[in-house]
Parts: C-alpha cells; structure tokens; sequence
C-alpha cells in the first residue's frame, strides 16, 4: 500500500474508534451532563495524545515541531480555527436538536461533508473537480436517504433549527479545515509527527477552554468528571485514538476526501444494526447505502 492511499484505512479506523467513543460518552452523559460528557475527550484524551506523541517521536526520529520563522503566525490561526470551530459546532448541533427532531438535525449536519469541500477549496487551495463534487453530494444524498425515514423530515424549513443545524454542519467543516491547515504548514517532520503534534495542541486548547468554562458555570460537573475517571478515562483514550487517525488522514489528503469516505460509518452502522436484530434493510435504506457506496467509489477513484 503507497503511502498516498492510506489515509482510506485512517478514515474507517477513526470512524469505527468515533462509533466507540459516542457510545461510552453517551452513556456518561446521564451522570454528567452533555458538556461534563463531551469534556471527556478533550480532558481525559489529551494525556494519550501526548503518549501518542512521545511514541512517534522515538519511532520516527523527528524533532518536536519548532514553531519559528513565521511558522508560528501560519499554525495558531489554524489550530484555533480548528479547535474553538469544533466546540462551537457541537454547542450548536445540541441547541438544533433541542429545537427539532434527531432526524432532521443530523440531515443537516451532513451537509458537513460538502461544505468542507467548499471551505477547502477557498481557504487551502485544496483540488475540487466536478467529479469529485458529483462524488460528494451523491454520497451525501445516500445518507439522507438512509437516515429520513417516511413522515421524518417534519420540521425542514423551520428558520431556527435549520440556521442552528447548518452552521453546526458549518462549524465542523471549518474544524477539519483548520485541523489540515495546521498540519500541512509544520515544516521538516513526517506526516506523523505534524498530525500528532497538531492533536497535542488542538486537544490543549480545547481542555483550556471548555474545563475552563465547566469551572466558571459548573464546578460540580468537573468535580464528577474526576469521580468518574475510570469510564471517563476510557472514553478519553477512544475518543484520542480516534482523533489520531483522523489527523493522519487530513495530513495526507484534502479534509472533503476524509469527511466523505466517513460517512461508511452509515452503513456500517446499518448493517450491524440489521444483523444484531435481524430485521431485512427497507427498500429506502438500500437505496442509500447504494448512492452512499457509488458516492465512495467515485470518490477514491477519481
């Protein structure tokens, strides 16, 4: 396998590790809260990224990252870009469904994978042919189709929800834009090193800010965090696992390639979801997963 094709395997490993670490932050969230929950990955992940980070060191020989000579004024706009645009846009995924139903929020949240197609077009110059924009809406597509179910897209085209579930799917395309602006202007070390090195800062930043906040409005809920290490620790370790494909996948490819061939996880998790209940796939779902599928291919072959 050459090295341009392996951010395909780094996508599903950090989609199966992200399928992982919701479920363990779902199932904190009762004790902790939404916040107090999502916490957790940056918190109890940033250790391991520093482990991940001393283990590439030693393997690969490279030299911490020297952020001098303007590299510094390149890689922090885009590590806060990055790192704030990803807590903004989980606060407003949360806020759009509250005010509407699963369905339709997650429908607009993948609009993701498009909009950072978008955003890396004008903010890194990354490639965006049409074949490669037709891949992307068609895989988009297949996961409407799989998600809305008849009678599910009550509540398209209320103002509030829709505003609050496009910038959410705004906001998360911004953050692996700014993820992959980051990476790719570290200088002198391998693709590893930059990509980790990058998780390092990002999941800093993100612990200063949100634990911060957790401080300043709920004490307690930090206070419970740390009751809850052993679960939490857990989650933390997924959730930086997953994270550290994710960024050796954006420093290998455009973040449009990655965000689109991660949306397998669909299907994954339709399958799984079939085959433990043995129920058949609705005739609908088929056919997302089939434009899902050819929306993949096209992608990665293009």
């Amino acid at each position: 396998m050459t090295l341009a094709v392996l951010w395909i395997p780094f996508t599903i490993l950090a989609a199966l590790s992200q399928v992982a670490r919701n479920a363990m932050q779902r199932h904190l969230t009762g004790s902790l809260g939404t916040l107090g929950a999502t916490n957790i990955r940056f918190l109890f992940g940033f250790p391991f990224s520093l482990l991940f980070f001393a283990v590439v060191i030693a393997g690969t020989g490279d030299a911490v990252p020297g952020l001098h000579n303007g590299v510094w004024a390149e890689f922090v706009p885009w590590l806060l870009l990055g790192s704030l645009s990803q807590i903004l846009a989980t606060g407003l995924m949360l806020a759009a469904m509250n005010e509407r139903s699963f369905v339709v929020t997650t429908a607009y949240l993948k609009t993701e994978a498009i909009q950072t197609a978008i955003f890396g077009f004008l903010f890194l110059g990354d490639p965006l042919s049409w074949q490669k924009f037709a891949a992307i809406v068609i895989a988009t597509l297949g996961v409407l189709v799989t998600a809305l179910k008849p009678g599910g897209a009550r509540g398209f085209g209320d103002l509030r929800p829709t505003l609050y579930g496009l910038a959410a799917g705004a906001g998360f395309a911004l953050s692996a834009v700014g993820f992959r602006g980051a990476i790719i202007v570290l200088p002198d070390v391998t693709f590893v090193t930059a990509a980790t090195f990058t998780l390092v800062c990002t999941l800093f930043v993100q612990t200063l800010v949100l634990s911060g906040y957790l401080l300043w409005r709920s004490p307690k809920v930090l206070v419970a965090i740390f009751r809850l290490w052993k679960p939490s620790m857990t989650a933390g370790f997924t959730g930086a696992l997953g994270s550290q494909f994710w960024f050796l996948a954006f420093a290998l490819t455009s973040a449009a390639n990655v965000r689109t061939l991660a949306l397998v996880e669909v299907v994954f998790a339709q399958i799984v979801s079939r085959v433990t209940f043995r129920q058949p796939l609705e005739r609908r779902e088929l056919i997302g997963i089939a434009l899902i599928l050819i929306g993949v291919v096209l992608l990665v072959t293009v």
